[in-house]
């Protein structure tokens, strides 16, 4: 089991940044990959960012050249930092960790609220 808690949310104008952190119940080193994904309403969750065996890093098209996922694993912590944020990235964001043991096992945060708007 591993417990995610998602911060770092808010309202923002266009333009600006926020940083979102994603904090998990066990070490990082024992998760393959930890990923940020985003649901706006009426919409598919979609991936965002994720970070593999904590180096190999993939970005949604949408997203790249703005966000940066980052992790610190003497915090068992995942970061997303993103700038130049736009009204299209409105959206709930999911801390997700995906643990591969003789299957695959997918642990997900409450979620946490990014609303850009002027």
């Amino acid at each position: 089991q591993v417990q995610l808690v998602e911060s770092g949310g808010g309202l923002v104008q266009p333009g600006e940044s926020l940083r979102l952190s994603c904090v998990a119940s066990k070490s990082l080193n024992s998760i393959y990959s930890m990923g940020w994904y985003r649901q706006a309403p009426g919409k598919q969750r979609e991936l965002v960012a994720r970070i593999i065996s904590g180096s190999t890093t993939n970005y949604a098209d949408s997203v790249k050249g703005r966000f940066t996922i980052s992790s610190d694993n003497t915090k068992n912590t995942v970061y997303l930092h993103m700038d130049n944020l736009k009204p299209e990235d409105t959206a709930a964001y999911y801390c997700n960790a995906k643990v591969i043991n003789y299957r695959v096992t997918d642990y997900w945060g409450q979620g946490t609220q990014v609303t850009v708007s002027s």
